[in-house]
Order: structure tokens, then sequence, then C-alpha cells
């Protein structure tokens, strides 16, 4: 696969990334303006259909914000025209609030424009980047505190869940304050190191560095702990359709899947995964069809929820890991069938070329074709983490020590 692909150029003569040149962050974005450029691409691609006449255009529009499914002809097409959108795209906020690098973000679920971020020292920072106001900042402990899994509490966004190095998996508010320790290694020898919650089955699931998963449920009572992989859990994500489905990502080069209701014991997964490299991460698709991997070297893979045995779709794309970076996460963008991961350029990658930029890739989740990649010359460091807000239109990267908040360039311009 090329590492430069063409770029799609914006409908309103936007600039691909080779025509960037110096595109410097923005400061401010006007309250509201996140939905108002959401639709405006909805928009751009509902008007290049042919609806037929039984489908309402405001209809199919408003089904789409609820998050409702589309026509496949009209998901194209929405789709599409948010990729000519990106050409437009431009760093409009940046904050450098640690000391050590960040770890872990996380997008608050109603408010577009607040997002959580964790960090290596175990500090958290609650961010409002559409105000001017001061974050709120949580001090951590300093080293052996990184925050390895971040997640608003569902039933009460005021608070948040939280695995660390610490040796804990914890429930917190934005005052600092611990509500509740739901596993605690009481040893600097177990750490916790991924996380995930349902708010439907109110369940909180929890790995740890030496193959254990714990899962127990809101009010801290556990349901079980069993060693499900040989060695450290690196993920855990809960189907969002079917939250009895579990995938866990270990560096034992497994990826595992398991119906919740039939764990008996590590070998009663449902289908084990076998990968060629340790695994960073395991994250099902928003309509939970799909469950997309990243290795810790060259390869994220699609597998289809159905068809388990089939070979996945494979995707090389170079992410090795390195142990002062954050391990860089493959992501879903919500609303689309699109692959967001940050590039780390290898030199012996196949693709590799000379001089390669460490961009920000959006891949096709059906065919795995490259369709964008972002680049700010003033950010060009490796980015690790990359998640569209639940709108779908801002997108939070972390790169080292610093976050990074693109969107389109004239909601960034406006004031």
């Amino acid at each position: 696969m090329s590492s430069s692909p063409p770029v799609p150029q914006s409908s309103r003569g936007g600039r691909g990334l080779s025509e960037r040149g110096g595109a410097g962050a923005r400061s401010q974005i006007e309250s509201g303006s996140s939905r108002r450029f959401d639709s405006g691409c909805l928009w751009a691609g509902l008007a290049s259909l042919q609806v037929p006449p039984s489908c309402s255009i405001v209809r199919a529009l408003h089904h789409h914000k609820l998050g409702n499914a589309v026509r496949p002809s009209l998901q194209q097409g929405l789709q599409q025209a948010f990729l000519h959108s990106l050409a437009s795209y431009r760093i409009f906020q940046k904050a450098a609030p640690f000391d050590r690098r960040a770890t872990s973000l996380a997008w608050h679920p109603t408010h577009p424009s607040t997002l959580a971020v964790g960090s290596k020292g175990g500090d958290i920072m609650l961010w409002n980047f559409g105000i001017k106001d001061k974050p709120t900042f949580i001090k951590g402990i300093g080293a052996g505190g990184s925050i390895t899994g971040l997640k608003f509490n569902p039933l009460d966004t005021n608070q948040f869940f939280t695995s660390s190095m610490e040796g804990t998996t914890r429930l917190q508010d934005f005052k600092g304050n611990t509500l509740r320790v739901f596993t605690s290694s009481g040893t600097c020898n177990f750490w916790f190191c991924s996380l995930d919650v349902s708010a439907r089955s109110r369940m909180v699931v929890t790995g740890d560095n030496v193959g254990h998963v714990i899962l127990l449920n809101m009010d801290g009572r556990e349901l079980w702990n069993l060693r499900m992989h040989k060695k450290k859990v690196t993920h855990v994500a809960l189907n969002p359709c079917c939250d009895w489905f579990l995938a866990t990502a270990s560096v034992d080069q497994t990826v595992k899947i398991w119906d919740l209701r039939q764990v008996r014991g590590k070998s009663s997964f449902l289908h084990s995964l076998p990968h060629s490299h340790p695994v960073n991460a395991a994250c099902f698709s928003p309509d939970g069809a799909q469950l997309l991997t990243t290795d810790q070297k060259s390869e994220l893979r699609v597998y289809s929820a159905s068809q388990w045995d089939c070979p996945p779709s494979l995707i090389p794309h170079p992410h090795r890991h390195f142990q002062h970076l954050t391990p860089i996460k493959a992501t879903w963008h919500p609303r689309y069938n699109l692959i967001v991961v940050g590039r780390y350029p290898d030199p012996n990658f196949k693709s590799c070329t000379p001089h390669e930029l460490r961009t920000i890739d959006v891949f096709d989740g059906h065919s795995g074709k490259m369709m964008y990649q972002l680049y700010d010359p003033e950010s060009s460091g490796i980015i690790s983490l990359n998640e569209f807000n639940p709108m779908g239109d801002t997108l939070a990267s972390v790169m080292g020590y610093h976050i990074l908040i693109w969107s389109q360039e004239e909601a960034g311009m406006r004031t």
C-alpha cells in the first residue's frame, strides 16, 4: 500500500496534504460550531445524491443525527462528503498541561467540545476548549501513576473511571474525590492496563499486567477474576450493541472474544484470534459488527463479527512500538466506516519512502484503502492516540506531551 496516496480535495477549495504549507494552530471555537459544521457536511452529501421521492431528506438527516441507520447509498454519500471536508481540517487548539506524556483520552459523551486526558504521571485534565475558562486539573502521584484507561461514567458524566499503574481501577469526580475503588493490587508488581464500562448492564471490566481480566458491577461487587491471557492485557472492549460480548487484547499476541454469560475459565473463550506481534488494542465498530485490532509493529486488522473464522482484512501500516512512546491505537470514526490511526514511519516498512511524514491516516473500514492523511508541519511528532468526538466533526490527538484539537478551518477561525 502506498504511503502517499492521492488526497481528496475539498469541494470548497480546501488544500490537500501536499498543498498545506504552514498550517498554524487556531485559538478559539465558537460555542455550538461543531454541530453547525457537521450539518453542513451532511447537507453537502445529501445534495450529491439522487434521493427517491419516498425518502425525505430532512427525515434522513434527522435519523442520522440520532445515530439511526440510513440507506447505504445515502451513508456512502455522507461519508464521501466528510472525507472531502478533511481537506479543510486544521489544528485550532493545543495544550501541553502535563510534565509527562499523555497516555489516554476520552470525549464527554454529550458535550462535543469537552474531553478528559490522562498522563503518565497520573494527572487528569478536563478541558472544555470551547470556552476560555481554565481547565479542571487533578494532580497525580507522579512516577508510577500512569493513567492506562479513562472513561466517563455513562450514568453520571460528572464522574469518570480510571485504570492506572498505581494499581487501582476507580471511580472519581472532577473535584479529585475517589468515589469507589473497584480493584486494588496493593503492590507495585501488579497494575491495571485497560478499562471499559457498560451503562446498560452496569458493568466495569478491567485487565492487568499479568493477564487477568476482572468483571465487576457498578456497585463494586466482583463477578469474576480470571487469568484469560498469558501476559499483559492491553485492551478490553465491550460490544456497544451486545454488551455481554467482550474482546480482550494482549501482548501474548492474541485477541480473544468472550460471552460474559458463559465465562467459566481461561479456556471458555468463543474465539482466539492469533496475531504475528503483541497487540495494543481491539475496538468494536460503533455498530458492533466489526472488530479493529492494532498490533505493535505494522498491521491493522478488521474482523467481521459474523465470520470470526474467516481471514481478516489486513491493512499494512507502520506504527511500531517504542518504550517511551504512548502505544499507537487505531480507532473508528463514530459515524462512518472509517479507521483513524497515527503513522510512525519505519525504514524497514515495505512501502516506506524517504522523508515520510508522521501523519494521521484515515482508512476505509471496508476496503482498507487509504482515504486521507492529516498533517500539520508545526506539530510533526508521532501521534499515538486519535479520537473523534461523538458528533464526528472534531478530532482530539495525543502527541507526546501535547493534546491537539482538529476541526474545519472555518470553525476554528470563528470567535
